[in-house]
């Protein structure tokens, strides 16, 4: 069959030939249709990520779409290593697939899986967000962060306030659900004030995909102005910013901030897998966007650096 393949570390995948991978007791064989390019994918390939296995060869891909031998669509995750989603056929574990709603395109489903996810599981798992909270997403001008603007709201969200730096895009989230939007590209005294603001007023939710100083001046904020005994339930989902923060300790000893990860590893995989289902069940009566650009998996080399705001979906065989 044909995969991407990674034979050293670090290296940049090549479109080869690889052996189909054997079916073993209690998985089954998925004939993929496509998989994203997601920056975990990326991670684990290069195995910089915690949870890379370091075995070489691999076919990279955390996860995808398909087809079972009977005909049935499924998102799968996690597939048998060394061939992960990005081949024409992968061995999965049978309770790592879910079922697709038949409205759902694939395409769209492998392009929304892991950044829908990504707040998703955030808000109902780790924050339990409540209808009528307010929600701060910190970095909503990426693809994961413009999906949390509409899952939040969708989800019962009275509130939902946007940061990022691309001042266009920061616009554009108002049209799909942002409330206030809050410039990261101004001096720190300005975007002080203004966070400030926001907390006074109240901030239930922080989804963080940045961390780094706007996650510094997020804490900060939330210690000096909002509310006294309002728990503000802070939760970190990616470092697109920076790996470490400064965290001054009164802001955990002078306001009742909540601190907590959302990723793999902080939310058992059946839940995790729960939460995907109701995102792919929600995801066209919430009329859900995301930017995607399908390629085919032959181009896998050319494009796997590619950081555009569009998602990267590799496709296979006809779907190509």
């Amino acid at each position: 069959m044909k995969a991407a393949l990674v034979t050293a570390p670090g290296a940049t995948p090549v479109y080869a030939d690889f052996d189909e991978p054997a079916v073993t007791e209690g998985a089954v064989r998925v004939a993929v249709v496509a998989s994203a390019l997601s920056h975990v994918t990326k991670s684990r390939a290069s195995g910089k990520h915690y949870s890379a296995s370091g075995q070489l060869p691999l076919v990279p891909g955390i996860d995808g779409v398909g087809t079972l031998d009977d005909g049935s669509r499924v998102y799968f995750i996690m597939p048998e290593a060394p061939c992960g989603g990005m081949a024409e056929v992968c061995v999965v574990k049978r309770q790592h697939c879910i079922a697709l709603p038949p409205e759902l395109d694939m395409v769209t489903a492998a392009a929304m899986a892991i950044p829908g996810m990504s707040s998703w599981a955030a808000l109902v798992e780790r924050a339990k967000l409540l209808r009528g909270e307010t929600v701060l997403i910190n970095g909503a001008t990426g693809v994961s962060g413009r999906l949390a603007v509409q899952i939040a709201k969708y989800l019962g969200a009275a509130k939902v306030i946007a940061t990022g730096r691309n001042a266009a895009s920061l616009e554009s989230l108002k049209a799909i659900g942002a409330d206030v939007t809050i410039s990261l590209a101004q001096e720190k005294a300005a975007l002080d004030s203004a966070l400030q603001a926001q907390f006074k007023d109240g901030v239930d939710i922080v989804l963080d995909y940045l961390w780094g100083p706007s996650a510094e001046a997020l804490l900060v904020a939330g210690t000096v102005a909002a509310p006294e005994a309002v728990p503000i339930r802070f939760v970190h989902i990616g470092s697109v910013s920076a790996p470490t923060i400064t965290l001054p300790s009164a802001a955990l000893r002078s306001s009742p901030i909540e601190l907590m990860g959302s990723g793999m590893g902080s939310i058992p995989l059946p839940r995790m897998l729960a939460a995907l289902q109701q995102l792919f069940d929600a995801a066209v009566p919430g009329g859900f966007a995301i930017a995607t650009q399908a390629l085919p998996l032959s181009q896998v080399e050319q494009h796997w650096a590619n950081d555009a705001e569009s998602r990267v979906v590799f496709t296979t065989g006809e779907q190509a």
